[in-house]
């Protein structure tokens, strides 16, 4: 990874680090080195997490707690953070091992999405705090003016049961079916059934990082399928 790669790369994502092993570290996936990102991903879950709260509730003043919170959840979650990676092309700046590479994890989501994070907490450390929630804000710009307070910030699974439940139909069934990787470094694999739908009479496989993340990729599946936004 040359000094160029990373000053572009600082130019994309609007912060320039004082200290570069901040980014490189940010950048680096635990099964490319033993000085990887999971730390600052910790540390960056949380700013973000905080950042994303602190603007919605100055933004919404009269939303409740449950829509400020439906709408955190879709600003910070995976796909959400996936797609942002993208914006930065992050992928073509990680650092993987040959095993992540060749199976492509340059383009999961999960990983990007890590790295996003990781890239948070990295500019705290290298910076301050205030420098990092500044940087992040700047970023959702465009998705806080976009936002609104309503149904559809509801997660996958809870608008799919609403869904069944007012159509007098059964509720979905979920099943872990592959578990991989260490511990802290899962990936799981879930099935998801739903039965006398004859559109989506098939099961519907969700991979995340946790379980529940699983449960959700799949779950949006089949309300893509059934056109329910």
């Amino acid at each position: 990874m040359t000094m160029n790669n990373l000053d572009r790369l600082q130019r994309k994502i609007g912060y320039q680090f004082q200290e570069v092993k901040w980014l490189k570290q940010a950048l680096t996936h635990r099964s490319a080195a033993k000085n990887h990102n999971e730390r600052l991903e910790f540390l960056g879950d949380a700013i973000l997490n905080y950042t994303i709260a602190d603007a919605l509730y100055q933004q919404f003043p009269k939303c409740n707690e449950g829509e400020l919170s439906r709408m955190r959840a879709t600003l910070v979650r995976e796909p959400t953070l996936a797609q942002l990676a993208r914006a930065f092309e992050l992928g073509d700046y990680m650092q993987l091992g040959p095993g992540e590479l060749k199976s492509g994890g340059f383009r999961r989501e999960s990983i990007l999405a890590d790295c996003v994070e990781a890239i948070i907490g990295a500019i705290s450390l290298d910076r301050d705090l205030p420098t990092s929630t500044a940087v992040v804000r700047n970023w959702y710009q465009t998705l806080l003016s976009q936002i609104k307070p309503s149904e559809n910030q509801k997660d996958p699974k809870t608008r799919l049961q609403e869904y069944l439940q007012g159509a007098r139909l059964p509720l979905p069934s979920y099943e872990v079916i592959n578990i991989k990787g260490e511990a802290h470094n899962q990936t799981f694999t879930v099935e998801c059934r739903v039965e006398n739908i004859k559109k989506i009479d098939r099961t519907f496989i969700g991979v995340g990082s946790s379980r529940r993340k699983a449960e959700q990729a799949a779950a949006e599946q089949i309300l893509k399928l059934l056109d329910i936004k």
